[in-house]
């Protein structure tokens, strides 16, 4: 039976991985999308992961597009047993260019509550930090959502230790819902954001990590092994950063290890954040149920510590 893990102190129980929802109502159609969704449902994965944002950055797009696709999904399989649904609010501004005002808050979750055709959001994120709206004020905001039966828990995204420490000492002292869990830029070659203060924060304070970019925009893949691969998807620009000694190396030793297991690249990448302290499970998106299927094996796959030691050693190259 596979291990589930709690995301911090929610109560939520998830298998070491968590779908990304980013693409769904833009490179994975409806149809792609379905058969995404029902794959990671049928290898057992229950958490879901979008925005409000998602996906603005598309031409025509207004955000809220991955939402609407998810409930479509949600209303047509019934809720499948056991599926909860993260979505996040405070990237994608309202009419004022509110971001965690209480205004704001209340209504995007309103709004993404709609979209998604449920009537509780299981873990609700603050999608960037507001340094414009006064810590006690964000959170009497979030815990109102709790307290209303609106979202079962809080978390961050794109937080510094600074900032997470102060809004979770405020949330504590005041009785409030605190955030749970941390949704960070953090995988296998870019370490800087998350190793170190946050990362000890987030142990010390019984802090949930969900690592998105968990594929290093589809470098950890391997699909990408020089500047002629680039071509091959719309995240290929993101990859290009990746492709040097260092990213090579990294590349060859993930081999390595893909020979010894028997799995991809991409389950190893996941299995190797899913052990790093504090996380608890990585983010990672699939256009494709081939793919869903390729990334599942990550929730089954656990790299020995030399075999963790000899990906770290690589990164160092």
């Amino acid at each position: 039976m596979m291990a589930l893990r709690e995301l911090g102190g929610s109560g939520l129980l998830t298998p070491p991985l968590i779908l990304g929802g980013n693409v769904f109502g833009w490179t994975a159609d409806e149809k792609a999308g379905e058969a995404v969704l029902d794959a990671f449902v049928a290898a057992g994965g229950r958490m879901i992961d979008t925005a409000d944002l998602y996906s603005n950055w598309v031409p025509g797009h207004q955000g809220g597009e991955s939402e609407r696709a998810i409930g479509l999904w949600l209303k047509a399989r019934g809720r499948p047993e056991g599926v909860m649904i993260t979505t996040k609010v405070g990237m994608l501004a309202g009419d004022n260019g509110e971001r965690l005002t209480p205004r704001h808050i209340a209504a995007a979750a309103e709004g993404s509550l709609r979209r998604l055709g449920v009537e509780c959001i299981d873990l609700y994120l603050a999608h960037q930090d507001d340094e414009t709206v006064p810590r006690e004020v964000v959170a009497e905001a979030f815990d109102a959502l709790v307290k209303a039966g609106k979202v079962r828990a809080v978390g961050a995204s794109n937080f510094t230790a600074g900032r997470l420490a102060a809004a979770l000492d405020v949330a504590e002292a005041g009785g409030l819902a605190r955030y749970e869990v941390l949704q960070p830029h953090y995988n296998l070659v870019e370490r800087g954001q998350f190793e170190g203060p946050l990362q000890a924060l987030c142990v010390a304070r019984g802090i949930g990590v969900t690592p998105y970019y968990s594929l290093a925009s589809g470098f950890l893949t391997g699909k990408y092994r020089d500047r002629g691969d680039l071509g091959q998807s719309a995240r290929g620009d993101g990859a290009a950063r990746y492709l040097d000694a260092r990213g090579l190396a990294v590349l060859a030793a993930m081999d390595a290890v893909a020979a010894e297991t028997g799995t991809s690249l991409a389950a190893i990448a996941l299995a190797w954040l899913a052990a790093q302290p504090a996380v608890t499970a990585p983010i990672a998106s699939a256009t494709s149920a081939a793919q869903m299927e390729e990334l599942a094996a990550a929730m089954h796959l656990t790299l020995t510590a030399e075999q963790l030691g000899r990906l770290d050693e690589a990164v160092k190259a």
